[in-house]
Protein backbone atom coordinates (compact mmCIF):
# COMPACT_ATOMS: atom_id res chain seq x y z
CA UNK A 1 0.00 0.00 0.00
CA UNK A 2 1.64 2.82 -1.32
CA UNK A 3 1.52 6.19 1.07
CA UNK A 4 -0.26 8.18 -1.46
CA UNK A 5 -3.25 5.12 -1.45
CA UNK A 6 -2.78 5.50 2.65
CA UNK A 7 -3.64 9.60 2.06
CA UNK A 8 -6.74 8.92 -0.01
CA UNK A 9 -8.32 6.22 2.20
CA UNK A 10 -8.05 7.97 5.56
CA UNK A 11 -9.35 11.06 3.92
CA UNK A 12 -12.07 9.19 3.48
CA UNK A 13 -13.09 9.32 7.67
CA UNK A 14 -15.56 11.19 9.30
CA UNK A 15 -17.67 10.65 12.68
CA UNK A 16 -20.67 8.81 12.90
CA UNK A 17 -21.99 12.00 13.70
CA UNK A 18 -20.95 13.65 10.79
CA UNK A 19 -22.63 10.52 9.07
CA UNK A 20 -25.74 11.09 10.50
CA UNK A 21 -25.65 14.66 9.69
CA UNK A 22 -25.93 14.25 5.96
CA UNK A 23 -29.32 12.78 6.68
CA UNK A 24 -32.02 15.44 6.26
CA UNK A 25 -35.97 15.26 7.09
CA UNK A 26 -37.65 13.68 5.17
CA UNK A 27 -34.83 11.82 3.43
CA UNK A 28 -34.20 8.32 3.59
CA UNK A 29 -31.25 5.90 4.55
CA UNK A 30 -30.76 1.87 3.69
CA UNK A 31 -29.19 -0.72 5.85
CA UNK A 32 -27.60 -3.33 3.52
CA UNK A 33 -28.84 -6.57 4.40
CA UNK A 34 -26.78 -8.75 6.96
CA UNK A 35 -24.84 -6.63 9.90
CA UNK A 36 -25.89 -2.90 10.10
CA UNK A 37 -23.42 -0.31 10.87
CA UNK A 38 -24.11 0.29 14.22
CA UNK A 39 -22.33 3.31 15.35
CA UNK A 40 -23.80 5.37 12.89
CA UNK A 41 -27.05 3.50 13.25
CA UNK A 42 -26.76 4.92 16.71
CA UNK A 43 -25.99 8.40 15.95
CA UNK A 44 -28.99 8.69 13.50
CA UNK A 45 -30.84 7.89 16.60
CA UNK A 46 -29.90 10.15 18.79
CA UNK A 47 -30.96 12.85 16.35
CA UNK A 48 -34.61 12.06 16.45
CA UNK A 49 -36.28 15.28 18.13
CA UNK A 50 -34.19 16.82 14.96
CA UNK A 51 -35.32 14.87 12.57
CA UNK A 52 -38.90 14.60 11.14
CA UNK A 53 -40.28 12.02 8.24
CA UNK A 54 -37.15 10.23 8.19
CA UNK A 55 -37.54 6.98 5.93
CA UNK A 56 -35.85 4.08 7.72
CA UNK A 57 -35.02 0.58 5.38
CA UNK A 58 -33.65 -1.81 7.36
CA UNK A 59 -33.89 -5.34 5.70
CA UNK A 60 -33.27 -7.62 8.55
CA UNK A 61 -32.76 -5.36 11.41
CA UNK A 62 -30.48 -6.73 14.35
CA UNK A 63 -30.21 -4.20 16.42
CA UNK A 64 -32.62 -1.90 18.73
CA UNK A 65 -31.81 1.32 17.67
CA UNK A 66 -34.91 2.71 19.69
CA UNK A 67 -37.21 3.90 16.21
CA UNK A 68 -39.41 0.26 16.84
CA UNK A 69 -40.73 1.87 20.07
CA UNK A 70 -43.99 3.89 20.77
CA UNK A 71 -43.21 7.46 20.66
CA UNK A 72 -40.31 7.40 17.16
CA UNK A 73 -42.76 7.14 14.46
CA UNK A 74 -43.25 11.23 13.77
CA UNK A 75 -39.28 11.03 13.22
CA UNK A 76 -38.70 7.90 11.64
CA UNK A 77 -40.94 5.40 9.42
CA UNK A 78 -38.75 1.96 9.39
CA UNK A 79 -39.59 -0.67 6.43
CA UNK A 80 -38.20 -3.84 6.90
CA UNK A 81 -38.12 -7.08 4.40
CA UNK A 82 -37.74 -9.49 7.25
CA UNK A 83 -39.18 -10.03 10.51
CA UNK A 84 -37.04 -10.60 13.13
CA UNK A 85 -36.87 -10.37 16.93
CA UNK A 86 -35.79 -6.87 17.52
CA UNK A 87 -38.93 -5.51 14.89
CA UNK A 88 -41.50 -8.61 16.11
CA UNK A 89 -43.50 -6.37 18.93
CA UNK A 90 -43.42 -3.12 16.37
CA UNK A 91 -44.48 -5.04 13.45
CA UNK A 92 -48.00 -6.23 15.42
CA UNK A 93 -48.85 -3.00 16.37
CA UNK A 94 -47.81 -1.02 13.29
CA UNK A 95 -45.15 1.01 14.63
CA UNK A 96 -43.07 -0.62 10.96
CA UNK A 97 -44.15 -1.98 7.84
CA UNK A 98 -43.15 -4.94 6.07
CA UNK A 99 -42.00 -4.23 2.28
CA UNK A 100 -43.30 -7.82 0.59
CA UNK A 101 -40.05 -8.47 -1.45
CA UNK A 102 -38.01 -11.60 -1.82
CA UNK A 103 -34.66 -10.11 -0.32
CA UNK A 104 -33.79 -6.26 -0.32
CA UNK A 105 -32.83 -5.95 -3.96
CA UNK A 106 -35.24 -2.77 -5.24
CA UNK A 107 -36.49 -1.69 -1.53
CA UNK A 108 -35.86 1.95 -2.76
CA UNK A 109 -34.16 3.93 -5.79
CA UNK A 110 -31.64 6.63 -4.88
CA UNK A 111 -32.09 6.45 -1.14
CA UNK A 112 -29.77 9.70 0.27
CA UNK A 113 -28.17 7.55 2.51
CA UNK A 114 -26.78 3.47 2.33
CA UNK A 115 -25.20 2.25 5.34
CA UNK A 116 -22.75 -0.85 5.04
CA UNK A 117 -20.02 -2.38 7.00
CA UNK A 118 -16.69 -3.38 5.35
CA UNK A 119 -13.18 -4.95 6.80
CA UNK A 120 -10.10 -2.45 6.23
CA UNK A 121 -8.70 -2.87 2.53
CA UNK A 122 -6.24 -5.31 1.62
CA UNK A 123 -2.78 -4.14 -0.65
CA UNK A 124 -4.90 -3.87 -3.75
CA UNK A 125 -7.34 -1.35 -1.91
CA UNK A 126 -10.36 -4.47 -1.19
CA UNK A 127 -12.56 -3.98 1.50
CA UNK A 128 -14.79 -7.52 2.29
CA UNK A 129 -18.46 -7.64 3.53
CA UNK A 130 -17.72 -10.01 5.95
CA UNK A 131 -19.53 -13.13 6.03
CA UNK A 132 -22.37 -11.96 4.17
CA UNK A 133 -22.86 -10.42 0.38
CA UNK A 134 -26.71 -10.45 -0.05
CA UNK A 135 -27.09 -7.69 -2.51
CA UNK A 136 -25.19 -5.02 -1.02
CA UNK A 137 -23.50 -4.20 -4.11
CA UNK A 138 -25.97 -3.32 -6.16
CA UNK A 139 -27.64 -1.32 -2.57
CA UNK A 140 -24.55 0.52 -2.69
CA UNK A 141 -24.62 1.59 -6.34
CA UNK A 142 -28.31 2.76 -5.91
CA UNK A 143 -27.65 5.45 -3.26
CA UNK A 144 -26.66 8.81 -3.24
CA UNK A 145 -23.75 9.05 -0.33
CA UNK A 146 -22.51 6.02 0.50
CA UNK A 147 -20.34 5.30 3.88
CA UNK A 148 -19.29 2.24 5.20
CA UNK A 149 -18.31 1.05 8.85
CA UNK A 150 -14.95 -0.32 8.72
CA UNK A 151 -14.64 -3.17 11.45
CA UNK A 152 -10.74 -5.02 11.59
CA UNK A 153 -13.43 -7.84 12.76
CA UNK A 154 -14.79 -8.49 9.87
CA UNK A 155 -13.23 -11.81 7.56
CA UNK A 156 -12.22 -12.25 4.37
CA UNK A 157 -14.00 -14.61 1.93
CA UNK A 158 -13.84 -16.08 -1.81
CA UNK A 159 -16.20 -15.46 -4.07
CA UNK A 160 -17.32 -12.07 -5.46
CA UNK A 161 -17.45 -10.27 -1.62
CA UNK A 162 -15.33 -7.04 -1.96
CA UNK A 163 -15.87 -3.52 -2.86
CA UNK A 164 -12.64 -0.95 -3.68
CA UNK A 165 -12.91 1.35 -1.16
CA UNK A 166 -13.02 4.47 -3.55
CA UNK A 167 -16.43 3.44 -4.26
CA UNK A 168 -17.47 4.39 -0.79
CA UNK A 169 -17.74 8.41 -0.25
CA UNK A 170 -16.86 7.94 3.38
CA UNK A 171 -15.87 5.71 5.98
CA UNK A 172 -16.81 5.43 10.29
CA UNK A 173 -14.94 3.65 12.62
CA UNK A 174 -16.75 0.55 13.95
CA UNK A 175 -17.87 0.29 17.38
CA UNK A 176 -19.09 -3.15 18.56
CA UNK A 177 -22.44 -3.60 19.98
CA UNK A 178 -20.87 -6.32 21.53
CA UNK A 179 -21.88 -8.82 19.00
CA UNK A 180 -19.32 -11.00 17.32
CA UNK A 181 -19.36 -13.42 14.20
CA UNK A 182 -22.69 -14.94 14.09
CA UNK A 183 -22.47 -18.76 14.93
CA UNK A 184 -25.49 -21.06 15.63
CA UNK A 185 -28.83 -20.29 14.28
CA UNK A 186 -28.80 -18.22 10.85
CA UNK A 187 -31.60 -16.18 12.25
CA UNK A 188 -29.80 -15.22 15.53
CA UNK A 189 -31.92 -17.75 17.84
CA UNK A 190 -29.58 -18.59 20.89
CA UNK A 191 -29.01 -22.83 20.19
CA UNK A 192 -31.03 -25.00 21.88
CA UNK A 193 -31.47 -28.63 21.86
CA UNK A 194 -33.49 -29.81 19.07
CA UNK A 195 -37.10 -31.49 19.48
CA UNK A 196 -37.14 -34.92 19.52
CA UNK A 197 -39.57 -34.95 16.34
CA UNK A 198 -37.03 -33.40 14.10
CA UNK A 199 -34.86 -36.46 14.10
CA UNK A 200 -38.11 -38.44 12.16
CA UNK A 201 -38.41 -35.48 9.48
CA UNK A 202 -34.40 -35.43 8.97
CA UNK A 203 -34.78 -39.22 8.26
CA UNK A 204 -37.94 -38.71 5.65
CA UNK A 205 -35.70 -36.07 4.61
CA UNK A 206 -32.71 -38.54 3.96
CA UNK A 207 -35.08 -41.24 2.22
CA UNK A 208 -35.76 -38.58 -0.82
CA UNK A 209 -31.98 -37.16 -1.11
CA UNK A 210 -29.93 -39.19 -3.48
CA UNK A 211 -25.96 -39.26 -4.48
CA UNK A 212 -24.94 -36.03 -6.28
CA UNK A 213 -27.91 -33.82 -5.56
CA UNK A 214 -27.66 -30.33 -5.20
CA UNK A 215 -29.40 -28.95 -2.19
CA UNK A 216 -30.66 -25.71 -0.50
CA UNK A 217 -32.01 -25.37 2.98
CA UNK A 218 -34.09 -22.39 3.81
CA UNK A 219 -33.49 -20.73 6.86
CA UNK A 220 -36.12 -21.63 9.94
CA UNK A 221 -36.35 -23.78 13.31
CA UNK A 222 -37.47 -26.74 11.17
CA UNK A 223 -34.91 -26.92 8.53
CA UNK A 224 -32.03 -25.81 10.10
CA UNK A 225 -31.35 -28.42 12.54
CA UNK A 226 -31.66 -31.08 10.07
CA UNK A 227 -28.47 -31.31 9.09
CA UNK A 228 -26.90 -31.96 12.74
CA UNK A 229 -29.78 -34.45 12.85
CA UNK A 230 -27.95 -37.00 10.21
CA UNK A 231 -29.88 -36.13 7.44
CA UNK A 232 -26.79 -36.07 4.92
CA UNK A 233 -24.71 -38.37 6.80
CA UNK A 234 -24.64 -41.41 4.21
CA UNK A 235 -24.65 -39.29 0.96
CA UNK A 236 -21.86 -38.44 -1.47
CA UNK A 237 -20.68 -35.49 -3.95
CA UNK A 238 -23.49 -33.21 -2.39
CA UNK A 239 -23.79 -29.98 -3.83
CA UNK A 240 -25.24 -27.04 -2.10
CA UNK A 241 -26.23 -23.68 -4.05
CA UNK A 242 -28.92 -21.96 -0.92
CA UNK A 243 -28.56 -18.75 0.88
CA UNK A 244 -26.33 -19.55 3.99
CA UNK A 245 -24.35 -22.18 5.43
CA UNK A 246 -26.76 -23.70 8.66
CA UNK A 247 -25.02 -25.44 11.37
CA UNK A 248 -23.54 -29.04 10.00
CA UNK A 249 -22.93 -27.75 6.68
CA UNK A 250 -19.50 -26.59 7.09
CA UNK A 251 -18.25 -29.93 8.62
CA UNK A 252 -20.23 -31.98 5.76
CA UNK A 253 -17.56 -30.32 3.51
CA UNK A 254 -14.61 -31.09 6.00
CA UNK A 255 -15.83 -34.58 5.74
CA UNK A 256 -15.97 -34.63 2.12
CA UNK A 257 -19.55 -35.24 2.05
CA UNK A 258 -20.47 -32.07 0.29
CA UNK A 259 -17.93 -31.36 -2.40
CA UNK A 260 -20.12 -30.10 -5.63
CA UNK A 261 -18.38 -32.53 -8.06
CA UNK A 262 -21.42 -33.05 -9.61
CA UNK A 263 -22.82 -29.53 -9.97
CA UNK A 264 -23.87 -28.64 -13.20
CA UNK A 265 -22.85 -25.23 -12.77
CA UNK A 266 -20.29 -23.81 -10.37
CA UNK A 267 -18.90 -27.45 -10.28
CA UNK A 268 -16.80 -27.86 -6.90
CA UNK A 269 -17.95 -24.52 -4.98
CA UNK A 270 -20.10 -24.75 -2.07
CA UNK A 271 -22.06 -21.58 -3.91
CA UNK A 272 -23.60 -18.80 -0.89
CA UNK A 273 -24.33 -15.37 -0.22
CA UNK A 274 -23.65 -15.55 3.28
CA UNK A 275 -21.68 -17.83 5.80
CA UNK A 276 -23.33 -18.61 9.46
CA UNK A 277 -24.02 -21.62 11.61
CA UNK A 278 -20.89 -22.82 12.31
CA UNK A 279 -18.52 -22.42 15.16
CA UNK A 280 -15.81 -20.10 15.39
CA UNK A 281 -12.94 -22.30 14.40
CA UNK A 282 -15.47 -23.59 11.35
CA UNK A 283 -16.10 -20.06 10.07
CA UNK A 284 -12.38 -18.97 9.86
CA UNK A 285 -11.74 -22.50 7.92
CA UNK A 286 -14.93 -21.74 5.65
CA UNK A 287 -13.67 -18.02 4.90
CA UNK A 288 -10.14 -19.12 3.95
CA UNK A 289 -11.19 -21.79 1.61
CA UNK A 290 -11.78 -21.51 -1.86
CA UNK A 291 -14.58 -24.11 -2.17
CA UNK A 292 -16.86 -21.70 0.02
CA UNK A 293 -17.99 -18.98 -2.97
CA UNK A 294 -20.05 -15.99 -1.84
CA UNK A 295 -21.83 -14.45 -5.07
CA UNK A 296 -24.82 -11.70 -5.34
CA UNK A 297 -28.05 -13.18 -3.81
CA UNK A 298 -29.58 -11.67 -7.26
CA UNK A 299 -27.95 -14.39 -9.04
CA UNK A 300 -28.13 -17.12 -6.43
CA UNK A 301 -31.87 -16.56 -6.12
CA UNK A 302 -31.70 -16.69 -10.08
CA UNK A 303 -34.38 -19.22 -10.72
CA UNK A 304 -32.52 -19.92 -14.16
CA UNK A 305 -29.57 -20.27 -12.05
CA UNK A 306 -30.88 -22.57 -9.73
CA UNK A 307 -32.81 -25.13 -12.48
CA UNK A 308 -29.60 -25.31 -14.50
CA UNK A 309 -28.28 -27.53 -11.83
CA UNK A 310 -29.67 -30.93 -12.29
CA UNK A 311 -31.14 -32.46 -9.54
CA UNK A 312 -31.47 -29.52 -7.59
CA UNK A 313 -33.48 -30.39 -4.31
CA UNK A 314 -34.94 -27.69 -2.36
CA UNK A 315 -35.80 -28.09 1.61
CA UNK A 316 -37.91 -25.17 3.06
CA UNK A 317 -40.00 -24.40 6.14
CA UNK A 318 -43.77 -23.74 6.54
CA UNK A 319 -45.65 -22.81 9.14
CA UNK A 320 -48.76 -23.98 7.80
CA UNK A 321 -50.61 -25.82 4.79
CA UNK A 322 -54.07 -25.97 3.70
CA UNK A 323 -55.95 -29.48 2.21
CA UNK A 324 -55.34 -28.69 -1.22
CA UNK A 325 -51.56 -27.81 -0.95
CA UNK A 326 -51.44 -24.17 -0.54
CA UNK A 327 -48.69 -23.37 2.01
CA UNK A 328 -47.77 -20.25 4.27
CA UNK A 329 -44.54 -20.04 4.92
CA UNK A 330 -44.87 -16.09 6.53
CA UNK A 331 -47.84 -15.48 8.80
CA UNK A 332 -50.56 -17.01 10.74
CA UNK A 333 -53.64 -15.26 9.86
CA UNK A 334 -52.99 -11.35 9.57
CA UNK A 335 -49.89 -11.75 12.04
CA UNK A 336 -46.29 -11.71 10.06
CA UNK A 337 -44.11 -14.23 11.51
CA UNK A 338 -41.15 -14.48 9.06
CA UNK A 339 -40.64 -13.44 4.99
CA UNK A 340 -40.38 -15.69 2.27
CA UNK A 341 -36.56 -14.64 1.58
CA UNK A 342 -35.52 -17.19 -1.78
CA UNK A 343 -38.01 -19.63 -0.51
CA UNK A 344 -40.66 -19.18 -4.14
CA UNK A 345 -37.37 -18.87 -6.43
CA UNK A 346 -35.80 -22.12 -4.77
CA UNK A 347 -39.23 -24.08 -5.08
CA UNK A 348 -39.78 -23.16 -8.71
CA UNK A 349 -35.87 -23.68 -9.62
CA UNK A 350 -35.87 -27.03 -8.12
CA UNK A 351 -38.76 -27.94 -9.85
CA UNK A 352 -37.83 -26.47 -13.25
CA UNK A 353 -34.29 -28.43 -12.30
CA UNK A 354 -34.12 -31.90 -14.38
CA UNK A 355 -34.11 -34.46 -11.12
CA UNK A 356 -34.94 -32.01 -9.13
CA UNK A 357 -37.49 -31.94 -5.94
CA UNK A 358 -38.81 -29.40 -3.65
CA UNK A 359 -39.05 -30.72 0.06
CA UNK A 360 -41.46 -28.74 2.71
CA UNK A 361 -40.69 -29.64 6.19
CA UNK A 362 -43.12 -28.83 9.29
CA UNK A 363 -43.77 -30.35 12.21
CA UNK A 364 -47.34 -31.48 13.07
CA UNK A 365 -48.65 -29.51 15.67
CA UNK A 366 -47.45 -26.02 17.16
CA UNK A 367 -49.40 -25.08 20.16
CA UNK A 368 -51.66 -27.67 20.38
CA UNK A 369 -53.09 -27.02 17.00
CA UNK A 370 -52.49 -28.46 13.80
CA UNK A 371 -50.76 -27.00 10.87
CA UNK A 372 -52.20 -29.19 8.66
CA UNK A 373 -55.55 -27.59 7.81
CA UNK A 374 -58.81 -27.32 6.04
CA UNK A 375 -58.34 -23.69 5.28
CA UNK A 376 -55.67 -20.97 6.07
CA UNK A 377 -57.16 -18.04 8.58
CA UNK A 378 -58.25 -15.00 6.92
CA UNK A 379 -55.31 -12.99 6.04
CA UNK A 380 -53.04 -15.73 6.05
CA UNK A 381 -50.13 -15.36 2.99
CA UNK A 382 -49.70 -18.09 0.53
CA UNK A 383 -45.90 -18.39 -0.20
CA UNK A 384 -46.30 -21.43 -2.38
CA UNK A 385 -49.29 -22.01 -4.55
CA UNK A 386 -50.62 -25.06 -4.25
CA UNK A 387 -49.69 -25.97 -7.89
CA UNK A 388 -46.30 -25.85 -7.15
CA UNK A 389 -46.39 -27.99 -3.66
CA UNK A 390 -44.06 -30.86 -4.16
CA UNK A 391 -43.01 -33.11 -0.87
CA UNK A 392 -44.35 -32.11 2.54
CA UNK A 393 -42.98 -33.66 5.68
CA UNK A 394 -44.05 -34.28 9.37
CA UNK A 395 -43.12 -36.21 11.83
CA UNK A 396 -45.23 -39.07 10.62
CA UNK A 397 -44.46 -39.47 7.30
CA UNK A 398 -44.03 -37.90 3.54
CA UNK A 399 -46.77 -36.86 1.27
CA UNK A 400 -46.16 -36.21 -2.23
CA UNK A 401 -49.11 -34.08 -3.91
CA UNK A 402 -47.45 -33.37 -7.33
CA UNK A 403 -49.70 -34.47 -9.98
CA UNK A 404 -52.61 -35.57 -7.72
CA UNK A 405 -55.92 -34.07 -7.33
CA UNK A 406 -57.38 -31.97 -4.55
CA UNK A 407 -59.03 -35.08 -2.80
CA UNK A 408 -55.56 -37.35 -3.34
CA UNK A 409 -53.93 -34.38 -1.89
CA UNK A 410 -56.48 -34.05 1.28
CA UNK A 411 -55.64 -37.12 1.55
CA UNK A 412 -51.73 -37.48 1.45
CA UNK A 413 -51.66 -34.44 4.06
CA UNK A 414 -54.06 -35.91 6.48
CA UNK A 415 -52.01 -39.46 6.80
CA UNK A 416 -49.17 -37.28 7.88
CA UNK A 417 -50.87 -34.65 10.46
CA UNK A 418 -51.14 -35.29 14.07
CA UNK A 419 -53.37 -38.68 14.56
CA UNK A 420 -55.17 -36.34 17.13
CA UNK A 421 -56.39 -34.58 14.28
CA UNK A 422 -57.43 -36.89 11.62
CA UNK A 423 -60.92 -37.42 12.16
CA UNK A 424 -61.87 -33.44 11.73
CA UNK A 425 -59.70 -33.06 8.91
CA UNK A 426 -61.52 -36.19 7.31
CA UNK A 427 -64.85 -34.57 7.98
CA UNK A 428 -63.26 -31.02 6.55
CA UNK A 429 -61.98 -32.47 3.44
CA UNK A 430 -65.31 -34.63 2.88
CA UNK A 431 -66.83 -30.94 2.51
CA UNK A 432 -64.56 -29.51 0.77
CA UNK A 433 -63.92 -31.71 -1.91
Amino acid sequence: MTADWQKEYKRKFISAEEAARMLKSGGTVVFTMGREAFAIGLAIAARKEELKNVTIIAPHPAYDFGWYDEGWQDSFKVKVAMPTATCQEALDAGRCDLIPLPIASGLVKEPDLVLTEVSPPDDNGLCSFGQSLWNKKTQIKEGKIKIAEVNKNLIRTYGDNFIHFSELDYLVEHVSAGQGMAMGSLAGRAKREPPAYLKDIAGYVSELIRDGDTIQIGVGRTTEPLVLLGMLDEKHDIGYHSEATPPGIIMLVKKGIINGLRKTINTGKVTVTALGGGSKEEMMWAASNPLFELVDVDYLEDVSIIAANDNMVAINNALAIQLDGAISAESIGRRLLAAAGGQTAFVIGALMSKGGRSITVLPSTSRGLSRIVPLFEPGTVVTIPRNLTDYVITEYGIAHLRQKTLRERAQELIAIAHPDFRPELKKQASKLF
